[in-house]
C-alpha cells in the first residue's frame, strides 16, 4: 500500500507555498497534493517520493502531519472506468472515506482512496472491476 503525507494547515495566505518550500528543502517530490478546506483549515493530502522524511521536515517546521496507508489502482482514462471500480466497490459493500485521482499519462489516470476496510480490496479491484492495485513503487 502507499504512503500518504496528510497534513493540516490553517486556512491562511501562503501556507500551502510554505509547504511545498518545506517539501523542496528537504529534497522531498511531490507527486500529486489535493487540499479540502474549511473555514479555518485545509487538509492537504500528498503523495511524495520519501514519505518518511516529508513528515519528519513537515513535523520539523511545525506542521500537524502524519503517514496514512492509501489505495492506489489504474485505471483507463476513458468515460466510466471511475465508475466500474466505483460500483465494484458498492457491489462488495466497500464505504471509502475519500477518493482523489491524477493523470498518468494520456491513457491512464491513478485513482488514490481510503477506505474503512481495506481486506478484499485487490480481489474487488481485480476480480470485480478488473484493474490492477498498485503499490509504493510503481507511484
Amino acid at each position: 500500500m502507499p504512503d500518504q503525507v496528510t497534513v493540516f494547515l490553517e486556512n491562511e495566505k501562503g501556507r500551502l507555498a510554505a509547504l511545498c518550500r518545506t517539501l523542496a528543502d528537504a529534497t522531498v517530490n511531490l507527486s500529486a497534493l489535493t487540499v479540502a478546506d474549511t473555514a479555518s483549515y485545509g487538509v492537504a493530502r500528498l503523495l511524495v517520493d520519501k514519505p518518511q522524511e516529508a513528515v519528519e521536515a513537515l513535523s520539523q517546521a511545525g506542521y500537524r502531519a502524519r503517514l496514512v496507508d492509501v489505495s492506489a489502482v489504474e485505471i483507463p482514462n476513458v468515460p466510466g472506468s471511475l465508475a466500474l471500480l466505483l460500483e465494484a466497490f458498492d457491489k462488495a459493500g466497500l464505504n471509502l472515506e475519500y477518493a482523489y485521482c491524477f493523470g498518468s499519462g494520456k491513457d491512464k489516470v491513478v485513482v488514490i482512496f481510503r477506505a474503512e476496510n481495506v481486506e478484499g480490496v485487490e480481489e474487488i479491484v481485480e476480480q470485480l472491476a478488473g484493474y490492477r492495485l498498485l503499490h509504493s513503487d510503481d507511484l
